[in-house]
């Protein structure tokens, strides 16, 4: 029989097993839009705390309300070919959210180009699929 502090850590361990994708603290201006339908709800900004292919941890000016659509745009720490800027842009939706922040389950993302001409055509920005990886 385990006693109550390897029960803990037991427990600790799993709920931490639990997480299937690895989380990368990236800190980077967010800008986010919560959806109602078609219309804006509410917009505001705040800091990316963690990011993994399945969600991202972001502080918020405002509790966000959990269920809703959202979207969020942010500027990517990398340049694409060692020149060109890139935005990340994520649809998801807010699965837990604080008076700290809210977390989003990534449901979609596309990183855009911005920025240098060189890489655009008609100066829309063109869509790069990258996959992030475990």
């Amino acid at each position: 029989m385990l006693d109550s502090h390897e029960d803990r850590n037991l427990n600790s361990r799993n709920e931490r097993e639990r997480r299937t994708k690895r989380r990368f603290t990236i800190d980077q201006e967010v800008k986010y839009k919560m959806l109602y339908g078609q219309r804006i709800a509410e917009t505001g900004a705040g800091r990316t705390m963690n990011i993994s292919s399945g969600g991202v941890w972001f502080t918020t000016e405002n509790m966000l309300t959990s269920g809703m659509p959202v979207e969020l745009s942010m500027n990517w720490p990398v340049l694409l070919n060692d020149s060109c800027p890139m935005k990340l842009m994520i649809y998801g939706c807010v699965v837990r959210s604080n008076e700290k922040g809210a977390a989003v389950a990534i449901e979609r993302y596309e990183f855009r180009t911005q920025g240098s001409r060189s890489f655009q055509q008609n100066g829309v920005p063109a869509p790069v699929e990258v996959r992030l990886t475990n």
